[in-house]
């Protein structure tokens, strides 16, 4: 058996799309097990880049089983957008397979979470993410299966919750709402056009665990932005973490052999909330510069900080990682001094745990410990051995304060800019 959750141990977008990518070449399943569209990888092949939202970086390649699990919920509209697009560039979407117990995001979700966000201010993408998963908490959300099957009974409540969501959108927001057979029309519609890749994808997942295949679980988002271990209330509303693959594809925790956390070389975050190591200097300007950090899905400029060691302690021990993956190495390659938080300070008392209220976070101030910068090209390393002394004394740091060893560096965007330690298939 060979089945490998990856994660993200940071706030996500650590570059999980490009590890998931080179390992996906060697896996013969690819699993999306939680989030929705609010999510993106990038992918960069050869001289083209992938900008892929709900679909399973694997699908790249055409041999390659990728399934959208049940944790995960499906914007239809996105979804076939998606697919278009991937089709149009010669990319076959014939091994994608979509969970028929999957929530369906609805027009009515994204319009409340646009409504709500101008108030809250938690840092939504707008994309509805949130009010999906309530209503499934709720029990009054609707499946994919739902607007396949279109019962008497699922079409009774779908006018309802129709119903009260115009009430909500109408009285307290004053804002136009929707018609129930028109809305009926367009999801249906768009249900029929994916219906080749519905499946009970639970099953197909453990058929191939079973059988021995090699199978990756990919996770969107990060450890910080988990609904009951991150940042809260500055979370997104599932579970990136490593324990979200077992209830988001539907198996079972003996299933899973290894766990990959991807960090970044730095941090960063995007949306509200606190972040410790935030720079708001020429350094932080340096690192959004040099790493291109401008979300996938929204585009919005990410905050950029330094290294934070407590960070990835806490997803070490919430996640049971066996293994990490440093990415964006090279961005750190200008640097004359790098600089990586081992502590916070706060009220005067030194905490080297990751605390669990974020006002208490917000009120922190980092302890830093420096290194040497090596000031120079690393993008053409492809052995661990090539890189300069100064880039491994980096890592080694980084192994020695979590307590883990490095499996994969990536020092370039590209599939060949890869450094691989110990192999996880």
């Amino acid at each position: 058996m060979s089945a490998v959750v990856l994660v993200g141990a940071q706030w996500g977008d650590e570059g999980k799309g490009k590890i998931t990518d080179f390992l996906a070449e060697q896996a013969n399943c690819v699993v999306r097990y939680q989030g929705g569209s609010n999510a993106g990888h990038t992918v960069e092949v050869a001289h083209e880049q992938f900008k892929l939202h709900l679909i399973p970086s694997g699908i790249l390649y055409p041999e390659t089983l990728c399934v959208v699990g049940n944790g995960v919920v499906v914007d239809m509209e996105k979804l076939l957008e998606e697919i278009k697009g991937l089709n149009e560039r010669g990319i076959s979407t014939d091994n994608l397979k979509i969970s028929l117990r999957a929530p369906v995001v609805m027009p009515y979700h994204k319009k409340i979470d646009e409504l709500e966000e101008r108030s809250s201010k938690i840092g939504t993408t707008k994309r509805g993410i949130g009010p999906t998963y309530a209503d499934k908490i709720n029990r009054i959300g609707f499946r994919m299966s739902d607007l396949v099957e279109l019962t008497d009974n699922f079409k009774a409540r779908f006018k309802a919750q129709v119903e009260y969501k115009n009430r909500i959108i109408e009285e307290i927001y004053h804002e136009k709402g929707f018609h129930y057979q028109d809305l009926l029309d367009q999801l249906s519609g768009q249900a029929e056009q994916l219906k080749k890749y519905l499946a009970d994808t639970s099953y197909l997942v453990y058929q191939a665990i079973q059988a021995g295949q090699k199978v990756l679980f990919e996770g969107a988002q990060g450890t910080l932005l988990d609904i009951d271990h991150g940042t809260y209330p500055y979370v997104t509303s599932s579970h990136p973490i490593a324990g979200g693959a077992c209830t988001g594809a539907g198996i079972g925790p003996t299933c899973i052999s290894r766990v990959l956390g991807v960090a970044k070389a730095y941090t960063t975050r995007v949306g509200e909330g606190p972040f410790p190591t935030e720079l708001f200097d020429a350094d932080g300007e340096l690192l959004r510069a040099r790493g291109a950090e401008f979300g996938t899905t929204t585009g919005r400029a990410r905050r950029c900080g330094w290294l934070d060691a407590v960070i990835l302690r806490y997803a070490v021990r919430i996640n049971g990682l066996t293994d990490f993956a440093i990415t964006k190495l090279d961005v750190l390659d200008t640097f004359e001094t790098i600089k990586i938080c081992v502590g916070y300070k706060y009220k005067g008392t030194l905490l080297t745990e990751f605390p669990e209220n974020a006002d208490v976070l917000a009120a922190c101030t980092p302890e830093y410990i420096e290194m040497p910068g090596w000031q120079q090209d690393i993008t053409g390393a492809t052995t661990y051995e090539e890189l300069p002394l100064k880039a491994r004394e980096y890592i080694e740091k980084i192994e020695e304060l979590t307590g883990v060893k490095y499996s994969l560096i990536a020092v370039g965007p590209k599939r060949a800019q890869t450094i691989i330690g110990n192999k996880l298939f």
